[in-house]
């Protein structure tokens, strides 16, 4: 009992002792020191909200305890517009909100078409609610080929539509139901064959009769996906290495339902979409997820002059998975980093993203 009283008082000496050497600890920079173990490379709070942090931390900040000086907080907090987080820090944002930044470093612009600085509100963009009700009960995703057909670098098509872009579909329908509670259609139209054979031409009007009809039959679906495999020349290489394997890259693409004529942008009439700046935010927040999860992974928003299949619902989306030079595996593996950024897009917010290029 005596020990256990003795060695009581030492601790309460050695705590009194530690209080009265606090003040000449932080007047000689140490505050300084010790916060940078925890508070690695961060940014000045001049200019930055506090509203994200406790009462507590908020006093400790203004209190001039440590100073100014002497805290600097991380540039990777997340920032938010209409209380939903955008998954970019404000110095990303900042660049983003330049046209020239986000055109060169965001988007492929087809020569047919142009983009205007009114076309897009990053901010606007990133902080539009898309997401869902995750729910295996009834369909809240519909997924499918206008262009069935498309094969990978080692397929063998003679054997049905599993070895393409169908197959692929199929793996992506079934880690969105299985790991992410998001209940899926995928469709088997075949909309690129006509009379039995293959025929491209006119698989974007064949298509749109029978998605419709899927989505009258199912009003629940609120997300359209077109999956495709992209073509390029033979000797490119759409691959990355995530999770120790190696995956095809995907790209996510709109249509703009406008020609560029000298410099003037001029409806394609006949194509309107009603869903436009939906579908430029949609592809804008998973490419920003994207790039946050898997840097690397997304090649750049590929912007072309038609509509394509993205105006039947404002969720609508054309992804390419990888491109003929890909092997099935590789596209394979692509699905669950794409399934990942779709789930975090579609019902819980952005993640929160790195400095992209």
């Amino acid at each position: 009992m005596v020990r256990k009283k003795n060695k009581g008082a030492l601790n309460l000496a050695g705590l009194a002792l530690f209080l009265l050497a606090l003040p000449l600890f932080f007047r000689m920079g140490g505050g300084q020191f010790a916060m940078a173990e925890v508070l690695p490379g961060q940014a000045d709070t001049a200019g930055l909200s506090l509203s994200f942090l406790q009462e507590e931390e908020k006093e400790i900040l203004t209190a001039n305890v440590l100073g100014k000086d002497d805290i600097e907080f991380s540039k990777s907090f997340a920032i938010s517009a209409g209380g939903r987080p955008l998954g970019i820090t404000a110095e990303q944002l900042a660049k983003m909100q330049d046209f020239s930044y986000l055109k060169s470093n965001y988007y492929i612009i087809d020569s047919r078409t142009t983009l205007f600085p009114e076309d897009i509100d990053v901010e606007q963009a990133l902080g539009l609610d898309l997401t869902i009700e995750k729910t295996t009960k009834e369909p809240k995703i519909l997924i499918f080929h206008t262009h069935s057909h498309e094969g990978f670098a080692d397929s063998d098509m003679s054997k049905g539509l599993s070895e393409g872009i169908w197959g692929v579909g199929e793996e992506l329908k079934r880690i969105l139901e299985e790991e992410y509670g998001i209940g899926v259609i995928h469709d088997d139209g075949q909309y690129d064959m006509v009379n039995g054979k293959g025929q491209t031409t006119g698989a974007y009007e064949r298509m749109e009769p029978a998605i419709r009809e899927i989505l009258a039959a199912y009003p629940s679906i609120e997300v359209c996906i077109d999956l495709h495999r992209d073509g390029v020349a033979e000797g490119t290489r759409l691959i990355t290495e995530i999770d120790g394997k190696t995956c095809a890259q995907v790209m996510f693409f709109n249509g703009l339902c406008r020609l560029n004529k000298d410099g003037t942008a001029q409806a394609i009439s006949g194509l309107e979409n009603p869903y436009l700046s939906e579908n430029l935010a949609f592809s804008l927040q998973m490419k920003t997820t994207a790039d946050g999860l898997y840097p690397s992974f997304s090649r750049k928003i590929y912007l072309n002059a038609y509509r394509f299949s993205l105006h039947m619902l404002p969720r609508s989306t054309l992804i390419e998975v990888g491109a003929q030079t890909n092997t099935k595996e590789e596209a394979l593996n692509a699905m669950e980093p794409l399934a990942e950024v779709l789930a975090d897009v579609l019902s819980e917010g952005a993640a929160l993203g790195h400095d992209s290029p």
